[in-house]
C-alpha cells in the first residue's frame, strides 16, 4: 500500500497540479524500504504523470487558433521557434520544480513525438529520484 501511495504522489506531483513526491521518498527510505525500488515506483509514477502533461499539451494545441485559447498566437510562434532550435533537451530540465511540468506540457502543444519524449523525461525524472534517495540513504 505504501508504494501505491508512493506512485499515486510522484504521478500527481508530475500533473500541473501543485503536490510534492519527494519528501515521502525521503522519508520511506530512511523508514528501511529499499531505495531502488522506491526509485522505480516514483519514477514510473513520475513519467506517468508527466506524459499526461504531453497529452493535455498535444491537446491544448488544438484550440490554438481560437479565442479563448491563453497563448496568443505570436507568443506560440515564438514558442515554437525556440522550441525548434533547444527542442527535445528542454527535456532533461523536466526534473526542476517549477518549470519542470510546464516544460513537459509545452512539448506536447509542440507536438513533440512520443518516442523522443518518454526518454529524455524518464532520465530526468528517475535520476532526481535516484540522487534523492542517495541523499537520503545517508540519513537512514
Amino acid at each position: 500500500m505504501a508504494y501505491l501511495g508512493l506512485f499515486l504522489t510522484a504521478f500527481v506531483a508530475a500533473t500541473l497540479l501543485p503536490a510534492q513526491s519527494e519528501a515521502l521518498l525521503a522519508g520511506m527510505v530512511v523508514a528501511g524500504y529499499p531505495p531502488w525500488w522506491l526509485v522505480l515506483v516514483a519514477g514510473l509514477g513520475n513519467v506517468l504523470g508527466s506524459t499526461v502533461n504531453w497529452w493535455l499539451g498535444r491537446e491544448a494545441a488544438r484550440f490554438s487558433q481560437h479565442r479563448f485559447f491563453p497563448i496568443k498566437s505570436a507568443a506560440l510562434a515564438r514558442a515554437r521557434a525556440w522550441y525548434g532550435r533547444y527542442g527535445k533537451w528542454t527535456l532533461l530540465l523536466s526534473w526542476l520544480p517549477i518549470v519542470g511540468d510546464p516544460l513537459t506540457f509545452a512539448a506536447g502543444v509542440m507536438r513533440e513525438r512520443l518516442r523522443v519524449f518518454l526518454p529524455m523525461v524518464s532520465i530526468a525524472k528517475t535520476a532526481r529520484y535516484a540522487v534523492l534517495a542517495l541523499v537520503a540513504s545517508r540519513y537512514a
